[in-house]
């Protein structure tokens, strides 16, 4: 199976380097490099020229740097460049998380024999210097549909894998975060999902949701509300006020 790993960024220099890295660095060749940057004004773009040559002699390799409506706008030009069976977005100062992660889930999919519309697992937090900050907090469920998101973004973008062909372009009304809707829409679509039980990605805790948490938590709710319907989501909502505030006064031996 080829991956088509796609990398949007916009003035990234400071990251761009180790996402890049990163790609090369595995094992597997079956892969196809799309990098979508809009128009940087930083050295994201000698970066890249500086690697162009190296990426072209170990993969397919396709980049474009012009002016986007928004994050989400160049990850659906990605997704227009995208031709491998499946498309799996590793942004500016994310990592595929180890040399073999594409060699070992080819094996999985041998093995299995199986045509799976989605792949998923675990990632591992990084900070703006690449270090490591632990596993993500919320754990991938064993087993994934539509209605895990219930509970929140229980798999992180960045481990969720898509079959191509059944992969929409994100919704461009979602400012921060389309990426939630989108899976969604993917899972709603899928006729087998497959849990490969790997890390499969380092995330960049300084990402574009996170940067804008009031405003991405605000429309997160609203997707949940439009999925999962107003009244459940906000009771579930309560839980979860609840959940957070009494760890937070266990954390502090309140109690």
């Amino acid at each position: 199976m080829t991956f088509s790993i796609i990398t949007v960024t916009y003035n990234a220099a400071q990251w761009i380097e180790r996402t890049i890295q990163s790609i090369l660095s595995q094992t597997c060749k079956d892969i196809e490099y799309i990098i979508v940057d809009g128009s940087s004004t930083d050295e994201t773009i000698e970066i890249i020229t500086n690697y162009e040559l190296q990426i072209t002699n170990k993969y397919r390799f396709h980049w474009i740097s012009e002016p986007d409506k928004g994050l989400y706008d160049a990850m659906n030009k990605g997704l227009k460049i995208a031709t491998g069976d499946y498309v799996w977005f590793i942004n500016a100062g994310d990592q595929i998380h180890s040399p073999n992660t594409i060699q070992k889930i080819n094996s999985q999919l041998s093995i299995l024999n199986s045509q799976f519309s989605i792949l998923y697992g675990e990632a591992e937090i990084s900070d703006a210097q690449g270090n490591s900050l632990g596993m993500r907090r919320l754990k991938a469920p064993e087993k994934l549909t539509w209605k895990s998101f219930r509970m929140g973004m229980l798999v992180s973008h960045q481990s969720f894998i898509v079959k191509r062909e059944i992969a929409e372009p994100y919704d461009l009304q979602y400012h921060y975060t389309a990426d939630f809707d989108w899976c969604i829409r993917c899972l709603k679509k899928a006729d087998l999902i497959l849990n490969t039980h790997l890390t499969l990605s380092y995330f960049l805790e300084a990402g574009y949701s996170a940067t804008n948490r009031k405003a991405s938590l605000k429309e997160r709710y609203a997707i949940m509300c439009k999925y999962y319907g107003k009244i459940p989501t906000q009771i579930r909502h309560l839980w979860f006020a609840v959940r957070f505030y009494t760890a937070k006064l266990l954390k502090k031996n309140i109690y």
